[in-house]
């Protein structure tokens, strides 16, 4: 059953027998995937093409991951950038997104949520990213939030921070955005967020 025929099966992530530094190749793959899925149609990426570009054997894509269908899954999967997201109480909230927008970036060497908006797969596999994004993003945030129009506020939150992704990926590497160090970034952009979602409580 492919990734498109099951949004739910589970993503193999275990670094067992790896030895040290083993996340390191794990990382590398999950960064090439993204690159490849965002950039190709799912049927033209195979796993030599994503193995060469992280710079690992396909073997060892093949042990982490056991198929291309469930390396796609774990590129589809929002979780892990929307648990650290989210980590913050909601008055903190706005600032925390932007503060761990940039972080996630650099650490991931490329945007945490950008994918759902510039994937070029088939209208399955847009689907399914658009899914999981309302589900582990959109969604979640949602049933966070207090008060009125807490699903609107919602999407307009994502919006602004797909835009600031956006506003980072187009100016870089020399923006003023790239230039500006993230507490400043974060005192003028996370007041907007922070009305959004602290909009309609009481």
């Amino acid at each position: 059953m492919s990734a498109i025929e099951d949004p739910a099966a589970a993503p193999v992530t275990g670094d067992e027998g790896e030895g040290v530094g083993a996340g390191t190749g794990r990382d590398a793959i999950v960064r090439a995937a993204r690159r490849a899925f965002t950039l190709r149609p799912y049927a033209e990426v195979t796993l030599r093409g994503i193995a060469a570009d992280a710079g690992v054997s396909p073997s060892l894509i093949v042990k982490r991951f056991g198929s291309k269908e469930r390396l796609f899954n774990t590129v589809a999967d929002f979780r892990p950038a929307a648990d650290a997201l989210f980590a913050a109480a909601p008055d903190g909230l706005g600032r925390h997104l932007v503060l761990t927008m940039v972080r996630l970036r650099d650490e991931l060497r490329g945007d945490p949520l950008l994918r759902v908006v510039f994937s070029l797969g088939n209208d399955d596999e847009r689907t399914l990213l658009r899914e999981r994004f309302r589900e582990q993003v959109t969604g979640r945030l949602a049933a966070s939030l207090a008060g009125r129009d807490r699903e609107l506020r919602a999407e307009l939150i994502a919006g602004q921070l797909l835009g600031l992704g956006a506003t980072l990926s187009l100016h870089r590497p020399d923006g003023a955005g790239s230039r500006t160090p993230p507490e400043r970034l974060a005192e003028v952009y996370a007041p907007g967020l922070q009305r959004l979602i602290d909009g309609g409580a009481g």
